[in-house]
């Protein structure tokens, strides 16, 4: 799925599935154990028709209205289904593969999932230095491998010939500890900004979990 025209469909009443400490990236997969009898029933209206949701991050876990619902980011990660297993009991293991960015406009709720009509957020068209580049690519091999160092069993490569907005959203995705960075990351529309954003907080993260927050080198 090249295009974006299989999302359109999904767009007008996108299903959300709201989390804590969870971004989802365009371009990043995503497991998730689904077990709530709401979202089990979300997963399978999804698989009946466009196959897509959103993940949303919950920014404040107090109820905000009259259903109990938590307070969610207007920005979020829309995944579509690329594999699924159906469990006992009617749970799933679901496979998500990010898609785009999307702006939330929450629709009045329906049972028992929550909705919202959803714009694709469409990033602007920026050159990004060789230098730009460089400071993302070092700063997250660098941290990848203080990783590894520490668990034999991290994996993760850089993608060849990606374009450099994916590399900072998959860098983003799965280097960046906090999740109110990644929430931040990912509502970074522009590119440049964003490389810029993980790289400075990869190179963070690493001064800082560093013994006396020194640098290796």
């Amino acid at each position: 799925m090249n295009t974006l025209s299989d999302l359109l469909e999904a767009l007008p009443a996108l299903p959300l599935f709201p989390l804590p400490n969870t971004v989802l990236f365009p371009g990043a997969l995503l497991p998730l154990h689904i077990f709530e009898p709401r979202y089990r029933a979300m997963v399978i209206d999804v698989l009946k028709t466009h196959r897509s949701m959103a993940v949303v991050m919950i920014t404040n876990e107090r109820p905000m209205d009259a259903h109990g619902h938590p307070e969610i980011a207007q920005v979020a990660g829309l995944g579509t289904i690329v594999d699924h297993t159906e469990l006992p009991g009617g749970r799933f293991n679901i496979l998500l593969r990010g898609r785009v960015r999307v702006r939330l406009s929450e629709l009045p709720f329906e049972q028992p999932y929550r909705r919202a009509a959803a714009d694709v957020l469409v990033p602007p068209d920026e050159e990004i230095t060789q230098s730009e580049l460089s400071a993302l690519v070092s700063t997250a091999t660098a941290f990848a491998q203080f990783v590894r160092e520490r668990d034999r069993g991290f994996e993760f490569r850089l993608p060849r010939d990606a374009k450099p907005a994916l590399l900072a959203d998959l860098c983003a995705h799965h280097l960046v500890l906090d999740a109110r960075e990644r929430q931040a990351i990912l509502e970074t529309l522009s590119p440049r900004a964003r490389v810029r954003r993980v790289a400075e907080a990869l190179a963070m993260q690493r001064h800082t979990l560093l013994p006396g927050g020194r640098d290796l080198n």
